[in-house]
């Protein structure tokens, strides 16, 4: 049976590296259960910081990226149109909010959604249940892949299931 929790929009970024000069290599969306968005970036020319640990975590390659990734300019519309006037949540936005603005910024594109911090909207009791929750998704699911339309859909399910079992 479905869940009735009003479930939020989950943005995740993947990135070259973890600290500055990484840039985001993958942004994926986790609109509702049933519905994702996910693109690998292809990097500009000045965007050269690459991690090796980062790539073993994601399993993406730089030459992946050159070969499938698309545009910053067509990643920036695609994910205007797609999330327009509304927010969006990260549970890494410390992360993500400098990645997602350093993608607009390369683009030269205005961002027309907001990308806020999941921790806003979580109970006490959310915060309480979620990393138990979350591993026993992880585990049922058996995701093997750490990519960022994956880790969207998995934190989305981990909000649904610690919301709901808060509200009854």
């Amino acid at each position: 049976m479905r869940s009735s929790v009003i479930s939020p929009i989950i943005l995740d970024v993947e990135a070259s590296g973890f600290g500055a000069g990484s840039y985001p290599i993958e942004v994926g969306v986790a609109l509702n259960r049933d519905h994702r968005f996910c693109r690998l970036i292809r990097p500009q020319d000045d965007w050269l910081h690459w991690s090796d640990e980062a790539q073993a975590l994601h399993g993406i390659s730089r030459a992946m990226l050159m070969k499938k990734g698309v545009p910053v300019q067509q990643v920036c519309l695609e994910l205007n149109q797609l999330l327009e006037r509304q927010t969006a949540y990260s549970d890494g936005w410390v992360v993500d909010s400098p990645w997602l603005s350093r993608l607009y910024e390369s683009a030269g594109i205005a961002m027309t959604f907001e990308l806020s911090q999941l921790e806003l909207i979580l109970s006490e009791k959310q915060m309480d249940s979620w990393s138990v929750t979350k591993a026993r998704i992880l585990s049922e699911t058996q995701i093997l892949r750490h990519r960022a339309s994956n880790d969207a859909a998995v934190i989305l399910q981990t909000y649904i299931e610690t919301r709901s079992s808060t509200i009854q």
